[in-house]
């Protein structure tokens, strides 16, 4: 198991959830379907990133909705640095992990909106 510290665990957390509530956020739906889309879709992360997630609550919702898509998108970034230098087989994985979990956010509703697949482009870009 590899070790992550408050700091890192805080990051991977604020980029995973994070990008669920960006992408609900994107287009209002329902949003009780959204969050457990989202949970459900942690199953694309490996075991290991699942209990760092698992570890503590992130609340971002302190977060003005005006600087959400900002730190989001940082903490990806962050966060791809991070498992890159812990564990360069999870970094592999995570870009398509992330999109993945974006997908099955925006599409909750059975449908993906034009403003939600914006907010994944953005996300995919983060990640490259």
């Amino acid at each position: 198991m590899i070790f992550y510290s408050d700091d890192e665990s805080r990051t991977l957390r604020k980029a995973v959830f994070g990008v669920m509530v960006l992408v609900s956020h994107a287009d209002p739906g329902p949003v009780i379907q959204e969050r457990y889309a989202g949970l459900r879709a942690l199953t694309n992360l490996s075991p290991e990133l699942r209990v760092v997630l698992h570890a503590a609550r992130v609340d971002l919702s302190a977060l003005p909705e005006a600087e959400l898509e900002e730190v989001v998108l940082d903490a990806l970034r962050s966060s791809l640095k991070i498992l890159a230098a812990k564990d360069p087989a999870e970094a592999a994985g995570f870009p398509q992990a992330i999109e993945a979990i974006c997908h099955e956010v925006a599409a909750a509703d059975g449908q993906v909106a034009e403003v939600e697949e914006a907010v994944i482009a953005k996300v995919r870009e983060a990640l490259s």
